[in-house]
């Protein structure tokens, strides 16, 4: 599947093709509403969060953020099909000199759902396995805290029922579970009052996740840090793990279905739409970034615009 932007003016922002794909630089504001209507099945991405610090790669300040988002939610829901999702990975930010939270990711999941018109298809947690012990203040000089290590995922869609199908992401059963298959599971009620059928014993060729995902983010040696130290590039400062992308992408999407990822960064949800054969388009601000996410794709795959 081929999505060409109707106005010819926005080939100056193509920055590279792929087989399956096309990464254009500039802002989505500009850029999206030459994506055609109902053209998108998943929008998977991780924008930038409302942190206290400012990056180098832009964020808005917490009290401008959810205005901020909702620039872009109406166009999201444009470009998506009917059975469309919008996948979005946020993390949370501490309030200035504070042990306490703020709540703005939270803010902006009720604004996508009363106001852009959203549905919450269900809420996701990744759980960094690696996480350092911050924030300092707060988890190792008063020790009042624990370490921050779970970030929500809201994952969206543009009416009650999008397109999913969790067979496409089964886990490998557990020793307990594959040793119930070998001797035979006892059937009947349970003291909690859940009722289990005899087909709770079946083998459905793995076991469905749970809305967590949990995996490390630790990774300093690959083919896109390889690429951009061998050819000194910068590094985008706050990758999400390859782990996240491709859950929701075979999740949510069938070969042949585009993805779109309108804040790409590093461009992992490009290559992992690539690997898992769906169109995709990524739209990044930065150029820095771009031409880094090139080390993603294979030797000789990309084409320079």
């Amino acid at each position: 599947m081929t999505v060409r932007f109707r106005k010819r003016v926005l080939r100056d922002s193509e920055w590279y093709r792929t087989p399956q794909g096309t990464a254009y630089c500039g802002n989505s504001l500009e850029l999206l509403p030459a994506i055609p209507d109902g053209s998108v099945q998943a929008i998977v991405t991780s924008p930038p969060f409302a942190l206290r610090r400012k990056k180098r790669y832009g964020n808005p300040p917490e009290h401008e953020y959810v205005e901020w988002f909702l620039q872009f939610a109406k166009e999201f829901k444009r470009v998506l099909k009917e059975d469309g999702s919008l996948v979005i990975e946020i993390g949370g930010a501490w309030l200035k000199g504070s042990p306490t939270r703020s709540i703005y990711q939270f803010e902006l999941l009720v604004a996508l759902v009363r106001e852009a018109g959203f549905h919450l298809a269900e809420d996701f947690y990744w759980v960094n396995t690696a996480k350092l012990p911050t924030p300092v203040q707060w988890v190792n000089v008063e020790r009042s805290r624990v370490k921050d290590a779970v970030t929500p995922i809201w994952w969206l869609s543009k009416t009650e029922k999008p397109k999913a199908d969790n067979r496409r992401v089964l886990k490998p059963y557990s020793a307990s579970m594959q040793k119930l298959f070998r001797l035979g599971y006892n059937d009947g009620r349970r003291p909690s009052g859940h009722v289990i059928g005899s087909k709770f014993g079946t083998n459905n060729g793995g076991a469905i996740p749970p809305n967590l995902i949990e995996t490390s983010n630790t990774t300093s040696k690959g083919r896109y840090q390889d690429f951009c130290r061998d050819h000194e590039l910068v590094m985008h400062p706050a990758r999400f793990p390859r782990e996240v992308p491709d859950f929701f992408v075979r999740f949510l999407t069938e070969p042949g279905d585009l993805v779109l990822d309108p804040f790409a960064g590093s461009n992992m949800t490009g290559a992992v739409a690539e690997e898992l054969g769906r169109p995709w388009v990524a739209v990044e601000l930065n150029p820095e970034y771009l031409e880094g996410s090139v080390g993603r794709f294979e030797d000789g795959i990309v084409k320079r615009s």
